[in-house]
């Protein structure tokens, strides 16, 4: 590309300032980020057309979050294509296209929630937002470890700290503008003072004349609703959730943000080093940092990429299920047990913490692996997180059978800790590969590393959603069966025998079965991700030996110089 994208162009002179590099790298990557507020849009999404809550032609949980998981998929297939043209065409070039994708995969994400095409929503967010965030992702993590040769951990955790950070930006906005465009459905009144008549698992009401499907919401729904109103029967197909109108608003913001980003960056001269400074003798203090370089596809033919893919894979695997449905997981575990303390809004800040303790630990995780080397980085973030995964199902057990708060915070520190070093081991991982192959294509390295971000999104979605679901399925079975029929049949129009076209129309769900269930029936609802969190166990331990085994490159993949 010439003219004011050229990479030519945007050489610096000797005089330039490289921390002016960071606001433009922050910049792109701060935007991007807001793809971890993701869960933020599941509630609205859900509830399309019921609004207040699910209807039967809503969209699931499952299609919704596996929204996000292609986004992340293309995020690391685009970064692994375009590692190669960065290389060529220099960051602001990759900047601008990365600008073009994610804005635009907004607009055209809101258009699919607008006509109700669930697949325009995919196409948007997930293959174009997508390809925006793997081009956005990767243009400036090689532009600062030029710039800082000598704190590299620290430079690679300045630009991804933005990323981490982004659902912290993203939060208010996505919450703002989702309240500001919502429209509550038409009130129809109380459950006792509308006539309801169930026909094919769904609700429905006479409406001058008109038989209309409508959605209830008892006392235990009232929590989850986007913006709190009384219980009873709601008009499905009125109203609005207002994520059309936010996908639009938030596309136009990106797009004009990561275009200034774009043009702010710059790339020092060849030969360029800090002033005073000299590179360390190769594998000092057995550091494993290489004088030498290796070629993006030589690269590929060693042992340690591959290594460093399963360490990346796991590692976000792990955290990137729970990220998926934080939100949602939050409500599910603690809203029934301290409904008190855990509402919508509570939530919804936990959402916000996660993306600052991802912030921070993508800073401090990637600055201390400058001191400590990054191998023993990655075992702090193994050996730790098993543990924090294991307790995970201890605090959700403890509260379900005792519900005070103490609980509640036991899993909040141990989440936290887990996103300061799921956000840690993103912001080592360049460095990390710096060190291994050296830093003439590290960009493009990276790029292909990021496949295992790819697969990762795939994985940890789908676990948890799986998983999930076999737990949700199998909790509505017990309770069912505890649940006296004539009861039932009250409560839901129809018998317990249409048990499973009751759950598909979303009319018979777990809240709703606990509303009638036997006087000291244990609430299953806290209990649903417990299974996931073992696995992710298992998946760092897998990781874990992985890193241990990391030696230096064979010779023989290196470039002659």
């Amino acid at each position: 590309m010439g003219g004011l994208l050229s990479k030519h162009r945007i050489v610096a002179k000797s005089s330039f300032n490289r921390w002016l590099i960071a606001p433009a790298a922050l910049g792109i990557h701060l935007c991007i980020g807001s793809v971890y507020a993701w869960s933020l849009f599941n509630p609205a999404l859900i509830k399309r057309i019921g609004v207040v809550t699910s209807a039967a032609d809503d969209w699931s949980l499952k299609g919704v979050v596996w929204i996000f998981t292609v986004a992340i998929v293309f995020l690391g297939l685009a970064a692994a294509l375009a590692g190669k043209w960065l290389e060529d065409v220099g960051p602001r070039a990759v900047g601008v296209v990365a600008a073009a994708c994610w804005g635009g995969g907004f607009i055209v994400g809101g258009l699919g929630i607008t006509s109700g095409q669930l697949w325009l929503l995919y196409l948007g967010y997930g293959v174009i937002g997508g390809c925006g965030l793997g081009l956005g992702y990767v243009s400036p993590v090689s532009t600062l470890i030029r710039w800082f040769p000598d704190r590299r951990g620290m430079a690679t955790g300045i630009a991804i700290m933005g990323f981490g950070g982004g659902a912290m930006l993203g939060k208010p906005m996505i919450d703002g503008f989702l309240e500001f465009y919502y429209r509550a459905p038409e009130y129809l009144g109380s459950s006792d003072a509308v006539k309801l008549v169930t026909e094919g698992g769904r609700r429905v009401v006479d409406v001058a004349g008109r038989m209309r499907e409508v959605v209830v919401v008892g006392p235990n729904d009232v929590a989850a609703m986007v913006v709190p109103g009384p219980e009873g029967v709601y008009l499905a197909g009125t109203g609005s959730v207002g994520a059309a109108q936010t996908f639009f608003t938030l596309g136009a913001i990106y797009f004009i943000v990561m275009m200034i980003a774009a043009f702010a960056y710059r790339l020092p001269a060849d030969g360029w080093k800090p002033a005073g400074w000299e590179p360390p003798a190769e594998n000092e203090g057995g550091a494993m940092i290489t004088h030498h370089d290796v070629d993006i596809d030589e690269a590929l033919k060693t042992p340690q990429f591959y290594q460093l893919w399963i360490v990346l894979c796991f590692n976000v695997t792990a955290g990137i299920g729970v990220l998926a449905v934080a939100k949602t997981m939050m409500t599910e575990i603690f809203g029934t047990t301290l409904p008190a303390i855990v509402d919508v809004k509570f939530a919804a800040t936990y959402v916000l913490m996660i993306s600052l303790f991802n912030m921070v630990g993508r800073f401090f995780w990637a600055s201390t692996s400058d001191y400590i080397g990054r191998k023993n980085t990655y075992h702090i973030f193994f050996v730790l997180g098993i543990l924090l995964y294991c307790s995970i199902p201890f605090f959700a057990q403890r509260v379900n059978a005792d519900p005070v708060a103490v609980w509640l915070v036991g899993f909040y520190a141990a989440t936290m800790l887990i996103f300061t070093m799921y956000g840690g081991g993103f912001a080592t991982i360049p460095a990390y590969l710096a060190d291994i192959f050296g830093t003439r294509y590290v960009g493009g390295i990276h790029g292909r590393l990021l496949t295992a971000w790819s697969t990762a999104g795939v994985l940890g979605p789908l676990a948890i959603t799986t998983l999930r679901e076999n737990a949700v399925a199998g909790a509505i079975k017990r309770l069912a069966d505890a649940t006296d029929p004539g009861r039932f049949a009250a409560t839901f129009g129809a018998e317990i025998d249409q048990l499973d076209v009751l759950v598909e129309a979303k009319t018979v769900t777990i809240a709703k079965l606990m509303e009638i269930a036997p006087v000291g029936t244990v609430d299953p609802t806290p209990s649903l991700y417990n299974q996931t969190m073992y696995l992710m166990a298992v998946l760092l331990f897998v990781a874990l030996l992985a890193n241990a085994f990391m030696r230096p490159v064979d010779p023989k993949h290196h470039m002659q110089r």
